[in-house]
């Protein structure tokens, strides 16, 4: 039995997506693939545009096998962080052979050259690394000079890491190198919409094979763009599979689509709160970042323009975003740290299968070195101090999220624990 790992964000899934599916299970001969998903919080530091659900549903209507949550501590992270939560998810299920991820280059001999260098961080690097950020360089910048510095072939180093996907793939190999894990990484050239396209791609017509390679390939960052300005869901239709249409046409107006501004009340309400104290205690936010925070606070409007307002050349407004989302949802170095001690992954919680999956989760079952969950209401006897209060972590984000979109939409609030597991 062959398995690949593929991990997502899916927000929304789109025709790209199915492409990196189809494309997965033909080079890796893979039988079953798992999916590795964000929950109800992604890794740009906002809320996902629907729920993790409705997600996992369009993900096996796409063709995975078994959806796993990625916990929360890593899903809303910086890159280094959700490639390493997500990496050691995969590699402690025990059955996982092959990690096929999305990138630019297409080449994984030369991300597996720029990851295998950061991992040892030669001193002359560092120093370069430094030198950059003192100049005013934000971290991806200062990486992406001082690396082209130290390494041969400079032109390409330049390219893979000025794009998001060759940066996010890097640090997947990084995490793998040091697992040390057996998992074979497998990159597909990303087509279409680059990662930041704000415009859909051009239309055409299904192939007669029933290929998506022939659909036009927006990019999620698109799609939501054009979500966000209400032009309705039929202007996204040839962008997203049948299945997944059908679904965001459920969902339309009751709990879709999310927006950040739907939570800026509530930060403000958790900024107000807490300034006195400061916030350099919640990951990511260190004592400048704090500072300016509790200065800027009076001029607070929403969720985007504070996060704007906040941008700096040397601060992402991702990462500025990231900072703000783990202060609202109370994400701490100390509670980071103690589930890095436990070796990042304390459990594996099943948010949907397909019933032809049942070999896989039988073998997961038999080699897995984490508790495999499925209904909630046992999981807890199962876990460390430290894996409990990282589910617990996980089902109060979910909750928040969905106390959001209750008042947002009107709709009823369900808890986590009433939520069953999406089953095809």
């Amino acid at each position: 039995m062959k398995t690949a790992g593929i991990i997502a964000e899916y927000n929304p899934f789109h025709n790209g997506h199915q492409y990196h599916l189809e494309q997965t299970r033909k080079i890796t001969g893979a039988d079953y693939i798992i999916v590795v998903l964000s929950g109800d919080f992604v890794q740009r530091g906002v809320p996902a545009i629907t729920d993790k659900h409705s997600r996992t549903r369009m993900a096996l209507k796409g063709g995975a096998d078994l959806v796993l949550e990625l916990p929360l501590y890593y899903a809303a992270g910086s890159a280094e962080y959700f490639a390493l939560g997500a990496v050691s998810l995969l590699d402690k299920l025990g059955v996982t052979d092959f990690l096929c991820f999305g990138s630019e280059c297409g080449d994984i001999s030369l991300l597996a050259k720029a990851a295998s260098f950061l991992i040892h961080e030669p001193d002359a690097y560092k120093l370069s690394l430094q030198s950059h950020l003192k100049k005013g360089a934000s971290f991806p910048k200062a990486r992406e000079s001082a690396l082209k510095e130290q390494l041969s072939g400079a032109d390409s180093i330049h390219e893979v890491l000025s794009s998001p996907n060759n940066t996010l793939g890097i640090e997947y190999i990084k995490a793998l190198l040091k697992r040390n894990s057996s998992i074979a990484p497998h990159t597909i050239a990303r087509e279409g919409s680059s990662y930041h396209d704000s415009f859909l791609s051009p239309e055409t017509e299904l192939s007669c094979s029933g290929s998506y390679e022939a659909l036009p390939k927006s990019s999620a960052s698109a799609i939501r763009r054009v979500l966000e300005k209400e032009s309705g869901l039929n202007t996204i239709k040839a962008h997203v599979p049948p299945a997944v249409y059908e679904i965001l046409q459920d969902l339309d107006g009751k709990g879709f689509p999310v927006k950040s501004s739907d939570f800026s009340l509530l930060l403000k309400y958790k900024l107000l709160m807490e300034a006195g104290n400061g916030f350099s205690g919640y990951v990511d936010v260190n004592n400048d970042m704090s500072g300016k925070i509790i200065k800027n606070l009076n001029a607070f409007v929403d969720y985007e323009q504070f996060c704007r307002l906040l941008k700096s050349r040397n601060m992402t407004y991702s990462r500025i975003s990231r900072c703000l989302l783990h202060i609202l949802l109370d994400i701490k170095k100390s509670g980071l740290a103690a589930c890095i001690e436990e070796d990042y992954i304390s459990y594996a919680r099943i948010l949907g299968f397909r019933k032809t999956a049942t070999p896989l989760l039988h073998a997961i079952k038999k080699n897995t070195s984490v508790p495999l969950l499925g209904k909630l209401a046992d999981a807890l006897p199962l876990l460390t101090q430290t894996g409990a209060a990282m589910l617990e972590k996980d089902l109060m984000a979910s909750h928040i999220y969905g106390s959001v979109v209750s008042a947002r939409f009107h709709a009823p609030f369900v808890n986590e624990y009433a939520k069953e597991i999406v089953i095809l």
